[in-house]
């Protein structure tokens, strides 16, 4: 079920344009494993600034020779201490220049690194480095060790690298050295030079199960080495072009991006969201990758400003938004770029570009007066945004296509390496995820029978290419669930393609709900913590793609009709079969029902095990109709069909978050 291409094969198909662009580009065609990246490209860029973090002091600026030299020491360091080809190293640590080296210093050393946020729930940390069967801990600083440190001594760990410069505790029973010593280590040791396939397992990446217990993606050299060849028929950085880094630097998204971008030689310069909006002015950077909801948030930004202006200039503002609306309308649709005239005729194409020729001056000057103005805020030198992890709103993708801003939404997951599509900067169909990228295959199906579906009906989305993971680490029951004997991976998302190929992506058939900031929420897990309530008798989260979740909810009648007589208070539904004897008449819309309602949330969720801020109920309605096999919500094992009660309520909940 593992799928792999040696050397450039999966370059074969690509089109012209996408020929042109690649070879532009460093190539490393020819190389097998990720660690041979950083001598070719020290060699390469040499004296070029790869990492720069200026958000620490002394700030620190890591040139593409001393990343070479300082990955190779943390790896002969490793092997000095007894890592071997295959050990796998639990990486729990954040952004920052050191995660890199520590990153590829352990793929150097013949590793596999199982990596995880510092900041994750301890007893998932302790399930990844247990299931990861790791040897050694790399941790963020003493603070996270011990956050970790009294169970460790049940699991075969044999030493711990701090990144940070703290001194190690004396009297600890397991070897523990921090960045400093263990590089000093390295440097007094020749590494050994290990040999790598595209085969060979390279790092797990663990990502939430419905079960409640992570998942170990297995990445191969292959599969995050086809995004390094293949993601310049997307983009093509230049040396010394800058990179806005915020994303989690141990996900697969940020993490083969950075690949991708520092084997070509940009400079990656590290921000957060405290400082990024000054970091975009400060450095002008030339591209970022990031979630819809950075691009919402700088929106909502601009959007302030312009309601802080005059009233006067307010409308000017608008005016001249609401005229470059229809001029970009006008241009997609005399492009073929439009997917709402995904088949415009000649004449209606003729008609698109007279009116945008016609709207075009007003347009300019919005962009003297306006436009020029919003893009000064991001830092005015973006070649290509890119944005992935949830899909970007259609209105977020107006503006800045507006302001002359160019995103390229991209799609993929996790167990993708994770990009599989992608707009491209010739042909970028806004409202779609892309095409395929070079060696990718895409196979809409029904979701019930898998049978295969035409270009424009909507169905589950399989993936096939040398990026697809070679399975779930020790999970073979799992794997078996998303991967087919021929390579096909269920992506769990539900979509269309277009003539042309773009795929469309119009919700989930799976349960997982992404959030605009990229995190995952498994519903059942807080659905079960919510139904502890007596008031709730059924609920349904929702949220895919939006700020955060909120929930249809079923109340419990009964429940509800002793509350109200308690209060003495008469609670009446829509058909009035839900009364008590006296006392003043409420609705369920009523602000006592309302609010009732938002505490037991409120209590439930928070007194979940595991509660995290994301896992908060935002808005919520509340539906009378209960969620049953007869009326289609609910399969016949009594699980609620989620896509069903999603096209149910579709003008509930656009409103809900409206």
């Amino acid at each position: 079920m593992v799928s792999t291409t040696t050397g450039s094969s999966f370059l074969a198909n690509i089109t012209k344009q996408e020929s042109l662009s690649i070879q532009r580009l460093v190539d490393y065609s020819s190389i097998e494993s990720l660690s041979e990246i950083w001598p070719l490209a020290a060699k390469q860029f040499g004296n070029i600034v790869a990492l720069h973090n200026p958000h620490v002091k002394p700030e620190v600026k890591i040139t593409y020779a001393q990343l070479a030299e300082k990955i190779q020491q943390f790896g002969a360091g490793l092997q000095a201490l007894g890592v071997q080809a295959g050990d796998r190293v639990s990486l729990v640590a954040d952004n920052s220049p050191r995660w890199f080296i520590a990153d590829q210093g352990i793929i150097t050393a013949g590793g596999v690194d199982a990596v995880r946020s510092s900041q994750a729930e301890r007893e998932e940390l302790l399930f990844i480095v247990a299931n990861s069967g790791s040897i050694a801990l790399v941790v963020e600083d003493l603070k996270t060790l011990q956050k970790l440190r009294e169970r460790l001594h049940n699991l075969p760990i044999q030493f711990i690298i701090l990144l940070s410069d703290e001194t190690p505790p004396a009297e600890e029973t397991i070897k523990i050295l921090n960045y400093n010593q263990l590089l000093e280590l390295g440097s007094k040791h020749t590494l050994v030079r290990v040999k790598q396939t595209l085969q060979d397992l390279a790092t797990l990446i663990y990502t939430s199960g419905t079960t409640g217990k992570p998942k170990g993606v297995m990445l191969s050299h292959g599969n995050l080495l086809h995004q390094v060849k293949t993601l310049g028929t997307v983009v093509q950085p230049q040396p010394e072009d800058i990179v806005l880094s915020i994303l989690p630097t141990w996900h697969s998204y940020e993490r083969s991006g950075e690949y991708f971008l520092l084997s070509q030689g940009c400079t990656q310069v590290y921000t957060n969201i405290r400082s990024v909006k000054k970091d975009l002015k400060d450095f002008k950077p030339h591209y970022m990758i990031a979630v819809p909801r950075l691009w919402e948030s700088i929106h909502e930004g601009v959007q302030k400003q312009f309601r802080e202006q005059p009233a006067k200039k307010q409308r000017l503002i608008y005016f001249l938004l609401g005229v470059s609306e229809r001029y970009i309308k006008a241009k997609r649709i005399a492009a073929g770029l439009s997917l709402d005239h995904l088949h415009a005729s000649p004449v209606q194409k003729l008609f698109a570009k007279i009116v945008a020729a016609v709207l075009s001056p007003i347009h300019n000057l919005g962009e003297k007066q306006v436009y020029g103005k919003v893009r000064e805020a991001t830092g005015g030198r973006f070649k290509h945004i890119i944005s992935g992890g949830g899909a970007l709103p259609r209105h977020i993708d107006t503006f800045f296509e507006i302001v002359g801003v160019e995103i390229l939404q991209g799609y993929g997951l996790t167990e993708t390496s994770p990009v599989t599509n992608a707009r491209r900067p010739w042909h970028n169909l806004r409202g779609s995820s892309g095409q395929p990228i070079a060696g990718t295959e895409v196979k809409i199906v029904d979701p019930e029978t898998r049978r295969p579906l035409p270009n424009g009906q909507r169905g589950l989305v399989l993936l096939r290419g040398p990026q697809i993971m070679q399975g779930y680490y020790q999970n073979p029951e799992a794997t078996a669930k998303v991967l087919d004997a021929d390579g096909w991976f269920d992506s769990g998302d539900l979509g269309w393609v277009t003539p042309y190929n773009d795929l469309v992506l119009t919700g989930r058939a799976k349960d997982t709900i992404v959030l605009t900031n990229g995190e995952n929420i498994e519903p059942q897990p807080i659905e079960d913590a919510c139904l502890r309530s007596p008031y709730i008798d059924q609920i349904m989260l929702v949220g895919q793609d939006q700020r955060c979740i909120g929930a249809l909810i079923v109340p419990n009648v009964e429940a509800l009709e002793k509350w109200a007589e308690a209060q003495n208070l008469t609670l009446v539904t829509d058909d009035n079969n839900l009364t008590s004897s006296s006392g003043e008449t409420i609705t369920l819309e009523s602000k006592m029902i309302q609010d009732l309602f938002r505490q037991e949330l409120n209590r439930e969720v928070q007194n979940r095990p595991g509660y995290r801020p994301d896992d908060r109920v935002g808005p919520f309605r509340l539906i009378q109709e209960p969620f049953s096999i007869e009326n289609g919500l609910m399969t016949q094992t009594l699980k609620i069909r989620r896509h069903v009660v999603m096209e149910r309520y579709q003008a509930i909940i656009a409103a809900m978050f409206g």
